[in-house]
């Protein structure tokens, strides 16, 4: 498929600033595999994680194979490849806290929840991260959701947490 072909051909999931974006690399970059990263990062920004679809379009729009394009989308842990939950939950795994039980609570988290890392609930209310140190270490164990951080988190209070969230969510 030539170049002219190509182009005609994508542009259907992706928005014209990304796909401006890809065409300044690929006119201006030798290799601009190279920039697939950077490419991905604005995808994940736009649509808040990066859809099978949109990556096979990015394969065809930069003519890298999907499966290079999938490999690093899902090699690093920055990105996500499911839709986020309304609720971002990151349990803190730094030094202190993971000294003080944070596996404990994140493995709460998952049963809580019934998903894994990187997952969201079957409901989108959550989904599920770590976080490598929030900062805050003499508050261990941390957990952050949304933009609330909650402090010397035990793995019994973890249903509370969840429940009063959605009872929040319910008023």
């Amino acid at each position: 498929m030539d170049n002219k072909t190509v182009m005609e051909c994508t542009g259907i999931f992706l928005p014209d600033a990304i796909l401006s974006e890809i065409d300044q690399y690929m006119k201006h970059d030798e290799h601009p595999e190279s920039q697939l990263i950077a490419v991905l990062h604005a995808v994940q920004i736009h649509f808040g994680y990066l859809p099978e679809t949109v990556l096979d379009e990015i394969a065809q729009r930069m003519q890298v194979p999907a499966a290079t394009v999938s490999g690093v989308a899902s090699f690093y842990h920055f990105f996500r490849l499911n839709p986020p939950g309304r609720h971002s939950i990151s349990v803190c795994l730094g030094t202190a806290c993971f000294v003080k039980g944070a596996d404990k609570i994140l493995e709460a988290f998952q049963a809580e929840l019934g998903i894994s890392l990187g997952e969201t609930s079957s409901d989108g209310e959550f989904s599920l991260d770590i976080s490598r140190c929030l900062g805050i270490c003499a508050l261990a164990p941390v957990v952050q959701i949304d933009d609330q951080v909650y402090s010397q988190v035990k793995p019994n209070q973890v249903s509370q947490i969840i429940s009063k969230i959605r009872e929040k969510e319910n008023d």
